[in-house]
């Protein structure tokens, strides 16, 4: 199947979705983290960029970016029509996309200094904040635990190097974001991140490579 041809398809343009997500996202964040004045992504959690006057700009970015994952949650659903993870792997998937779109709609508090005039320390947590917290936490540990589903239907079709991948995510996300230093730790939350997007744009390429214009179930292969 050609590149192009690809694409052609509505599951395809679905589960193309989440490949574009993640790259979005980091991208619109590295931007945004050397042009906002004040902002020290070594520091300052990355949800405070959706404050101040560009604020819009994260918001967006949490919102387009969910609603990628979602309709990529779509498409992988019509591909994994049965089987084992078929319900809960999209689900989870879906779960990421609703989680940032959570949290683009209700912003977390201004603290640690950012943006420019806000106290220096934690704040006290609002309830538009806490509602944003939820939203991380349906979206990252959600994913966590999308990456082990999968792993159990890679391993029901045999595909050893996405079993072994889909457990090596989650353990490396862990590490990342319980790593006992809080000096660079909204880096590592930022990486943690990318790597959990990263493993949904390969299962969504995987999918579309894999996918033959008139069959919608993934076929047991080595992969």
């Amino acid at each position: 199947m050609s590149q192009g041809h690809a694409f052609a398809t509505p599951t395809n343009r679905l589960l193309a979705c989440g490949i574009v997500a993640g790259p979005l996202f980091v991208l619109v964040v590295l931007i945004q983290a050397v042009t906002r004045a004040g902002f020290d992504l070594g520091y300052h959690p990355l949800s405070l960029l959706s404050l101040g006057d560009l604020g819009w700009v994260q918001v967006a970015n949490f919102v387009v970016t969910g609603a990628l994952f979602v309709a990529c949650a779509t498409g992988i659903r019509r591909v994994v029509p049965t089987g084992r993870g078929a319900t809960w792997g999209p689900r989870l998937v879906g779960a990421l996309g609703v989680g940032l779109i959570i949290s683009g709609v209700f912003v977390t508090d201004a603290g640690g200094g950012f943006p420019p005039g806000a106290p220096a320390g934690a704040p006290a947590m609002s309830w538009h904040g806490a509602l944003h917290e939820a939203g991380f936490i349906l979206a990252v540990p959600g994913m966590i635990a999308g990456c082990l589903v999968f792993a159990r239907r890679f391993a029901d079709l045999r595909w050893r190097r996405w079993v072994v991948g889909s457990v090596a995510v989650p353990a490396a996300a862990l590490v990342l974001v319980a790593w006992p230093d809080l000096d660079g730790l909204s880096l590592r939350l930022l990486v943690a991140t990318a790597i959990l997007f990263g493993y949904v744009a390969a299962v969504a390429t995987r999918a579309m490579r894999g996918l033959p214009e008139s069959v919608i179930t993934l076929t047991p292969q080595r992969g």
